[in-house]
């Protein structure tokens, strides 16, 4: 797609229905590539051993997990800068791959834990329960035809606070708990409701990359703490 085709997109919103089907399709489209690329990568990533290379490397810093947690975020928001570009497809299909290669390397020490010491089954049912939570959200999102706007303000509120709460559990050494887990899923849950029903809303046509992206966001992070929450639960039998 060259500059001027992008220059001629019109929001969402305002397309066609034929327009605004395709645009959908695109998105959930690319968001189903960027979960096979993620799986693939993780799967590319423990047959070398990487994880737990990242897990001798890291030990049990607080500082070095600190340095990680600000690598990923600077990452995270080159890749959604690049993405929202609206210079050529090429930059915004860079922005989403790069999120994905990011998403995969915080992933591997906790897959790692999750596979080496707790039950076989917690990843593949994180997966499950992730998947069902995430059609249900957008079936919701989809009939209800609102953009949810009104939790954008709540939700950045909460990003802060989550932050917050996750750099001070890196300093000085406490653990987040299953309250924390529970909140996080619940967070994660709100940002799908207001990424899906502002799909139409905050994106226009030639933007399905950027908006595959931040479903993606959304997901890997209900992913997460899904997992951490069946980690616990299967450590307390």
């Amino acid at each position: 797609m060259n500059t001027e085709s992008f220059g001629n997109s019109i929001p969402v919103a305002e397309a066609s229905p034929v327009e605004r089907a395709t645009f959908i399709r695109k998105t959930y489209g690319h968001l189903a590539g960027a979960i096979l690329a993620f799986i693939a990568l993780e799967v590319v990533f423990f047959q070398l051993d990487l994880p737990r290379m990242m897990m001798q490397t890291l030990g049990t810093g607080s500082f070095s997990w600190l340095i990680v947690l600000g690598g990923f975020m600077l990452v995270s928001w080159v890749a959604q800068k690049w993405a929202m570009s609206n210079a050529s497809s090429a930059m915004q299909y860079a922005g989403l791959g790069l999120y994905v290669v990011a998403e995969a390397v915080i992933f591997m020490p906790l897959l790692y834990i999750a596979r080496v010491y707790s039950s076989p089954d917690v990843i593949p049912m994180a997966g499950i329960i992730t998947a069902l939570l995430f059609g249900g959200l957008t079936f919701t999102a989809f009939t209800t035809k609102s953009d949810f706007s009104f939790l954008g303000a709540i939700l950045k509120v909460g990003s802060f606070v989550a932050l917050g709460i996750i750099v001070a559990s890196c300093i000085f050494g406490f653990n987040l708990g299953l309250l924390f887990s529970g909140g996080m899923v619940l967070f994660s849950a709100g940002v799908i409701l207001y990424t899906t029903g502002g799909i139409l809303h905050r994106y226009n046509t030639s933007q399905h990359v950027a908006a595959s992206l931040s479903l993606f966001a959304s997901v890997a992070l209900m992913f997460w703490y899904v997992l951490r929450i069946l980690m616990s639960l299967s450590s307390r039998r």
